[in-house]
């Protein structure tokens, strides 16, 4: 896959609060066509085999805008980040080329990860209730799913992004445990 120049990377889920690559510049941003869901198992950072959390992906959806952290990567470090975003973001996810949209007159093109439904780690659609309890019950190598849920909401608010379908899920999680 032949990457834009220069490279920007789009984050939408850990991505946005737990970036662990060097950037050369961060900016809010979103991509069009695109909604967040907790549909995706994980099986590798935020559950086990066997008992896998639940982390976002893509779904499509028209006119729907999904929020997050655009990263310009410097040119020298490009193999170095997409050698380590490609293991880390391993778990049925692949490359995905878009724009990458700074307003609604700014936008780059970038790359980001989506796990689609024909991937073995889908995990699809379930209740905000089902959703939640899957994640509470979830711990994997990277820690709690819990974790993964509370501070994607956080930068979420931070960001200003109004995510219905992660804070019903967090409101939710944070119900289970008693906050």
């Amino acid at each position: 896959m032949t990457q834009p120049s220069p490279l920007w990377i789009f984050g939408y889920g850990s991505l946005i609060w737990r970036v662990d690559f060097p950037f050369a510049e961060r900016r809010p941003a979103s991509i069009i066509g695109w909604t967040r869901r907790f549909w995706q198992g994980s099986s590798d950072h935020r559950g086990i085999p066997g008992a896998p959390g639940r982390v976002v992906t893509l779904t499509a959806e028209a006119g729907a805008r999904c929020a997050g952290m655009a990263y310009r990567i410097d040119p020298a470090r490009e193999t170095e980040v997409m050698t380590a975003l490609d293991h880390r973001e391993q778990g049925g996810y692949h490359q995905l080329q878009l724009p990458i949209w700074f307003s609604a007159t700014e936008s780059v093109p970038g790359i980001t990860y989506h796990a689609g439904l024909g991937n073995s780690d889908f995990l699809g659609d379930a209740s905000v209730a089902a959703i939640a309890s899957q994640v509470v019950h979830a711990k994997g190598p990277s820690g709690p799913n819990t974790e993964y849920v509370l501070e994607l909401d956080l930068a979420l608010q931070q960001l200003d992004a109004d995510d219905h379908h992660v804070a019903a899920i967090a409101a939710e999680v944070r119900r289970l445990l008693g906050h």
